[in-house]
């Protein structure tokens, strides 16, 4: 009898211990998650400043050779002017 009981108390806390055990990796896969969602968002939101600066650069670049068209076609207007006043 005396082992029996011995066995119902060992059974007892080996189940408290598990579920114990359980609950606190539980718990830490939660945290886990919320970390991960976090990190996740900010590389979501990395990528969308990059292509904020890329589409910036982009604009920049077209302006630039817009600028540069409108120089050449002025250059050329007075040059024309120019042979035409000849």
């Amino acid at each position: 009898m005396k082992k029996f009981i011995a066995i119902l108390i060992a059974a007892a806390f080996a189940a408290s211990a598990g579920s114990a055990f359980a609950a606190a990796h539980a718990g830490a896969q939660a945290k886990d998650e919320k970390k991960m969602e976090k990190k996740d968002e900010m590389k979501k939101d990395a990528k969308k400043d990059e292509m904020k600066k890329h589409d910036k650069k982009d604009e920049m670049k077209h302006e630039k050779k817009a600028e540069k068209k409108d120089e050449m076609k002025k250059a050329e207007k007075k040059e024309e002017k120019k042979d035409a006043k000849k």
